[in-house]
């Protein structure tokens, strides 16, 4: 804050001086211009005289600076300013005036000082309304890189941030909620595993007693050991529907994404995708083609279609060779296509079948970091919007996914 004070004050200074030194030129130039100007009518009265034009003939209109002509007196007193001229052996008093600009002046000054208060008046805004306000958000990422989520934003009327601190109070909430979902799901894993490592034990313990009896020649009959033989495959199905449960609630608990349907507007979404890769790729020297939208209504989340949109281009982005990216669109019944390809297809043909599992990783991103669960939530968020997603190989070497929106 102080910073920026120092700042406004020296560029307010630096008007006030610069105020000053026009004033001190004019003010030079105007005297310069007076001084000739009465010099100028002095002569060319006088030469008038001198040519037969007496003081008293003498058109006074034409000279703009000389007040009167007459017989010079040293013993009369004049008050105003004159010039002594010798015409024709006889001295002559010429009075005249220094016209100045000062009325120019005055008003140069005037404007001048509008606009140095209107420079004080937009500084004094910029600190109240933008600089002071931002000052006192800087505890807000301070206390967020912290993990402090329960300080709520101060509300701040200044229009200037009243979206970014709504969003910031947004990101707020859902970090502290995701870090409450996070102790939460932390608790039922820990309980779960609990739980199950105890259930576990018991048709462990009886394999246990089964294989000892049966290492020892306990069964003198084939019957009993038959029995105890099914009794190990019967505990160990028990032992892998408990190893099932830990699997799911494993998988389960990076997939509790929250999606609102509703109708948007499938234009919408492509040009939020537009507004955040056109630059990128322009960066990258990537083609970046993106055919008509159709004007449709589409059924599903738009915040959760973008994002579907993004994990797609992202991995167009990397996995491609950087020449080209294409958006194309087409129908089918009642179902909008939305179809995102790249050049540069490396992924083998065998592999195509499980790009869409989670944690799988192609033979192709060897040296391309990433967690093999982008096209997988991509999968998961379009199965919750009544939609389907799949991939495949076209033309020129292409890698294309489409996307299946059901339309409104």
């Amino acid at each position: 804050m102080s910073r920026y004070r120092r700042f406004a004050a020296g560029i307010l200074l630096l008007e006030l001086c610069l105020i000053g030194i026009c004033n001190f030129v004019i003010a030079g130039y105007d005297s310069h211009r007076a001084q000739k100007e009465y010099l100028v009518d002095v002569s060319r009265a006088a030469q008038d005289m001198r040519e037969g034009i007496s003081a008293k003939d003498l058109d006074m209109g034409k000279y703009n600076s000389l007040l009167s002509v007459q017989i010079f007196d040293p013993d009369e007193v004049c008050n105003e300013e004159y010039r002594i001229e010798d015409i024709d052996g006889t001295w002559y008093r010429f009075c005249y005036r220094k016209n100045s600009g000062s009325h120019t002046v005055i008003m140069m000054n005037g404007m001048w000082i509008v606009m140095w208060l209107i420079s004080a008046v937009v500084l004094y805004m910029m600190e109240k309304k933008v600089i002071a306000p931002f000052n006192a958000m800087e505890y807000l990422t301070t206390e967020l890189a912290r993990g402090n989520l329960s300080v709520p934003v101060k509300a701040e009327k200044s229009k200037f941030f009243g979206r970014f601190l709504w969003g910031m109070d947004m990101l707020r909430e859902k970090l502290e909620s995701d870090k409450l979902r996070e102790l939460e799901l932390e608790k039922e894993k820990k309980t779960l595993v609990l739980s199950l490592s105890h259930d576990i034990r018991t048709p462990l313990s009886a394999i246990d007693l089964y294989t000892k009896a049966l290492a020892t020649n306990l069964y003198d009959k084939e019957e009993e050991r038959q029995q105890a033989i099914a009794g190990i495959r019967r505990n160990a199905d028990e032992i892998n529907h408990y190893v099932e449960q830990i699997v799911q609630a494993a998988r389960e608990d990076f997939l509790q994404m929250e999606v609102h349907n509703g109708e948007i507007y499938l234009s919408k979404v492509i040009h939020m995708l537009v507004h955040y890769y056109a630059e990128k790729l322009e960066q990258l020297h990537t083609s970046f083609i993106v055919e008509e939208v159709p004007g449709c209504l589409v059924y599903g989340d738009e915040d959760r279609m973008i994002e579907a949109g993004q994990n797609i281009l992202e991995n167009a982005i990397k996995y491609g060779d950087g020449r080209s990216i294409r958006i194309s669109f087409s129908e089918e019944e009642d179902h909008a296509l939305v179809s995102i390809a790249n050049t540069g297809h490396t992924l083998p043909q065998e592999e195509m079948t499980h790009i869409f599992d989670s944690f799988y990783r192609g033979s192709n991103s060897e040296h391309v970091r990433g967690s093999g669960l982008g096209l997988y939530i991509c999968k998961e968020l379009l199965h919750k919007m009544d939609g389907e997603i799949y991939a495949g190989t076209a033309k020129d070497n292409e890698f294309t996914v489409t996307m299946v929106l059901r339309k409104i």
